[in-house]
């Protein structure tokens, strides 16, 4: 009978055994569409045309500012997130403009010719490379006659496709809901017909009136709904919050595993951990967080913590709904900031990584740059890479190449508990009390007349704080 797995139980993430990952991404592959099987009507109702139905699909981009390489790449990765939403990229148009049109977002001139694009490619879907005003999907769809989508819906769909979680679903549904709460429209004149009098509640005699529309009343819906769900949201968030506190008390040190999407977070857990978790070489294969154990090679314990990825231009809708699970990352004590190094702009993607740091509040927390797949990169975008980013260190988590000096490295820049203080802190710095006992070690504990005496082990920085009110260690 074999040992179940532990925590702290390492096993070689790369053998032959079936992990759990394999057992996700098998589930994952269980159910799939094959393309060209549809025999739909072409007259669809409200609820089916709202549906997500990714198979044909022309890209279309406007390129404001930058290079034109920029502008292939931003291209480039969207044929990436259309790919994993399970559809099949026919053409790529970019556009060079000042600003997006107001009205079509690329122009009635170049709407029109976007319309002979799809009618010869036979796409049935057009998707654009930024997020569309409401009236600039509406306008552009009657152009040209198919489905038009933005890039934020496409990353909305995805991360629906791949939530796992009963927390994660609830996140991805609460971002659609906030996303489409200003796009909802009737299909024809069916939402604005009005309700009133029984069919309005009931209330009969007295009650009736004009009523709501039904584009108000699916309003409303939506708005209950996703106040239920941020209240489930914040339920959910609580668990994960006594974990942390449990962690603080006992001083294990957090380090969260963060960076671009398909940077290869989850491969490089499971390399320092034997976690087995998902891995899969498509975007946004990991929304819901995984905490492992790990040690380093001095024997000292902390905690990894794999999180959900970052893109360009990633919508604020899922930084909003995701926020209780991106508080691993702004509540660690290290950040490994992952980057492709093989990718055709890591400059960018660490850019647009640290853009979201900053609005999640994670922008002080100390961060160690990992370049990984440099199995894969070219010598001298690692090089080029090392002279912009000196803080950082190359890694290979397929082949295991620099995983030894990253847990070197770790070792050396985990948040540790470097000084004893004897201190003896005024009962109005009740502040520094609490942060000694957040953020360190309380050896022992004394309430005296001049205020609270402390012995404790705490991190460089705090003793700093204490050193004021030090006093000399009594001897008994």
């Amino acid at each position: 009978m074999t040992e179940p797995f532990s925590e702290d139980h390492t096993l070689d993430p790369f053998d032959d055994e079936p992990m759990t990952g394999d057992l996700d991404l098998e589930d994952r592959r269980a159910l799939r569409r094959v393309a060209g099987l549809s025999t739909e009507l072409t007259d669809v109702t409200e609820v089916e045309y709202r549906k997500l139905r990714l198979e044909r699909v022309v890209l279309v981009g406007v390129w404001t500012d930058g290079t034109a390489e920029e502008a292939d790449n931003s291209l480039r990765e969207l044929a990436l997130l259309a790919e994993t939403a399970g559809s099949e990229v026919l053409e790529g148009l970019v556009q060079r403009r000042h600003r997006p049109d107001p009205a079509t977002y690329i122009g009635s001139g170049k709407a029109a010719e976007l319309r002979d694009v799809v009618i010869s490619t036979g796409a049935d879907t057009v998707i654009c490379d930024g997020e569309l005003a409401p009236s600039q999907l509406r306008h552009l769809e009657e152009t040209v006659q198919v489905k038009v989508i933005d890039r934020t819906a496409l990353i909305l769909d995805i991360f629906a496709q791949h939530a796992k979680s009963r927390e994660g679903k609830a996140q991805v549904e609460l971002a659609q809901l906030n996303y489409l709460l200003p796009r909802l429209r009737g299909w024809g004149g069916n939402l604005s017909r009005q309700v009133g009098g029984r069919a309005a509640g009931g209330v009969g005699i007295g009650g009736r009136g004009p009523g709501e529309t039904k584009i108000e009343l699916d309003r409303r819906r939506i708005r209950t709904r996703m106040a239920k769900l941020r209240r489930q949201i914040a339920e959910m968030g609580k668990s994960r919050d006594t974990k942390r506190g449990e962690r603080r008390r006992n001083a294990v040190p957090a380090v969260a595993i963060a960076g671009y999407t398909n940077a290869g977070k989850s491969s490089l857990l499971n390399r320092l951990t034997g976690a087995g978790v998902l891995v899969e070489n498509a975007l946004f294969a990991t929304l819901d967080p995984t905490v492992r154990r790990a040690e380093t090679p001095g024997g000292r314990a902390y905690t990894l913590a794999d999180t959900v990825g970052f893109v360009r231009h990633l919508p604020h809708q899922l930084v909003e709904a995701f926020r209780s699970t991106l508080e691993e990352v702004s509540d660690s004590g290290l950040i490994l900031h992952v980057v492709d190094g093989s990718d055709a702009d890591p400059e960018a993607q660490l850019d647009a990584v640290r853009e979201v740091f900053r609005e999640i509040g994670a922008d002080k927390v100390p961060e160690l740059v990992v370049i990984n797949k440099a199995d894969a990169a070219d010598d001298l975008a690692i090089a080029r890479l090392r002279r912009r980013e000196p803080n950082s260190v190359v890694v290979s988590a397929r082949t295991g190449q620099g995983i030894e000096e990253l847990r070197a490295v770790i070792e050396e820049r985990l948040p540790g508990l470097d000084a004893e203080v004897r201190v003896l802190l005024p009962y109005g710095r009740g502040d520094l009390v609490t942060q000694v006992h957040e953020r360190g070690e309380v050896l022992a504990q004394e309430h005296q007349a001049e205020g609270t005496a402390l012995h404790a082990r705490v991190p460089a920085d705090l003793a700093g704080e204490l050193a004021p009110f030090e006093v000399a260690a009594t001897t008994s």
